[in-house]
């Protein structure tokens, strides 16, 4: 957290007139850097939000989240989520306490996951200014966190789960939104617009051809315009080995040394991909049956979640049977439990949020593990830099939390196996597989050598105009 004061929440002002006939999209987050996302789309008789996420990683990026609104609340019709992942949807209290008014859509898996992922960020966050305020760390009196419990639940309120894929906005309903599976995590959509002439479609966080868990994505829409993510647009990963050869070998040292493996795992998704591979481990007998920790009160709830039949339209079946029978899994629901986990007496597996080390328990298991040579590290996804994942994935020797450097003599391994972003590769197979090519494609969601190596391959491969925009760029959609 880069400042503990809260912003004000400014006045609501009267309702201004609408930018005129031509509608334009504004790039507010997710450009220059992999999170944040926040775009505005404004026409005649309709101001859209696609997206509204938090900036996480490097300080620079955090600090936007204090900043202002990037646009008025008040002024905004409504909010469209393409999914729950906190990057994407982790804003809406803040936007909510600046004066939004107005229905969050999203279909329904997102809009469960969102409740969950946003008590779970406000919780943390009153918890981390309470650390400061005790540890005296911080140089605010008193340090505050951006947003509370009461406005994530003010957020969580206006959810709109969607029944029908295509929900009109606006005061005249003059745009339509479609809501199209994007295969990422469950809920995930690609989210079209339509204000008159004008469409624009939104990959979201677009999911891989073989998901372990989910259903595969659907084709994408026509649309004259397109906004693609690039979190991989400049790589093609690697196949996928059945076996998880690199994660078993590794989780065998650890245990022959008496040692813990700690895997850092985003709460939602991950979690569930994490654990689908360790079942498989130990039921092929490549892993000894240790007990397998999940220790997140956000992943426990996020796989109920994935449990629940009213999403499995969206579930392998043979997925969830697998996880079933996976003997060793036990959950640390309290604190106490989770503390246990730092001296756990013999070996064990714990996977724990968030993904990125950047908050959540597992920050304090690394804090007593990382110490301890005997014990190991799985990276298990995209580590944004200025994480403490990316820190550790790139070798550092001590790594700060809580206002410490703590040694880092664990084994650190990352697996390249469990991404479910589509790779350079798969992001232009999706813009391929559109009806017929876009007119212009606005490259976003990634680091910068990543954007620009996609808009090259979009380039190379379709004829259409492309820009990597920078934040607060308006483009018309005339």
């Amino acid at each position: 957290m880069d400042r503990h004061e809260r912003p004000a929440r400014p006045a609501t002002p009267a309702r201004t007139a609408r930018s005129g006939p031509a509608p334009a999209l504004t790039f507010l987050g997710a450009v220059g850097t992999v999170t944040g996302s926040k775009f505005l789309l404004e026409g005649e008789d309709a101001r859209l939000m696609v997206d509204c996420g938090l900036y996480q990683g490097e300080r620079r990026w955090r600090a936007l989240n204090w900043e202002a609104p990037p646009v008025d609340p008040a002024l905004v019709d409504a909010v469209a989520l393409t999914h729950a992942h906190l990057d994407h949807c982790g804003y809406l209290p803040a936007l909510v306490r600046g004066g939004f008014a107005g229905p969050v859509h999203a279909t329904a898996g997102t809009a469960a996951l969102a409740a969950v992922i946003l008590r779970d960020s406000a919780h943390l966050q009153e918890e981390e200014a309470e650390g400061a305020r005790r540890g005296g760390w911080s140089k605010h009196d008193p340090p505050l966190p951006l947003y509370t419990v009461a406005d994530a639940d003010e957020a969580i309120a206006a959810l709109r789960p969607v029944t029908d894929p295509v929900v009109r906005v606006g005061p005249a309903g003059a745009a339509t939104v479609t809501f199209v599976p994007a295969g990422h995590i469950l809920g995930s959509s690609s989210v079209l617009v339509e204000m008159g002439e004008a469409s624009v479609l939104f990959s979201g966080d677009l999911g891989r051809p073989d998901h372990p868990v989910l259903l595969p994505r659907a084709r994408p829409p026509a649309a004259r315009t397109v906004v693609v993510e690039s979190t991989y647009g400049d790589r093609t990963h690697p196949e996928v080995d059945p076996e998880h050869r690199v994660m078993a070998d590794a989780i065998r040292r650890t245990i022959r040394r008496g040692g813990s493996v700690v895997v850092p795992a985003f709460a939602v998704d991950r979690t569930e991909i994490v654990l689908l591979a360790i079942a498989d481990l130990v039921e092929s007998g490549s892993i000894p049956d240790v007990p397998i920790w999940v220790d997140s009160p956000m992943a426990l709830a996020a796989l109920e979640i994935y449990r629940d039949p009213t999403h499995a339209a969206e579930v392998r079946p043979e997925a969830l049977e697998r996880l079933r029978r996976l003997s060793g899994l036990r959950e640390a629901h309290s604190a106490e439990e989770s503390m246990r986990l730092n001296t756990p007496g013999t070996p064990c597996i714990i996977v724990s949020a968030s993904g990125m080390a950047t908050g959540g328990r597992v920050v304090h298991h690394l804090r007593h593990l990382l110490p301890q040579a005997r014990n190991t590290v799985l990276l298990t996804g995209y580590q944004a830099i200025g994480t403490r994942g990316r820190d550790l994935q790139e070798g550092v020797r001590e790594l700060k939390m809580s206002g410490h450097y703590v040694p880092v003599r664990a084994e650190v391994v990352t697996l390249d196996e469990f991404s479910v972003h589509a790779d350079a590769d798969e992001l232009l197979t999706w813009i391929g597989e559109m009806p017929r090519p876009p007119e212009s494609v606005h490259v976003v969601h990634g680091e910068p050598a990543a954007a620009r190596a996609l808009a090259d391959g979009i380039r190379d491969r379709f004829d259409c105009a492309v820009s990597v925009p920078r934040y607060g760029e308006r483009v018309l959609l005339d």
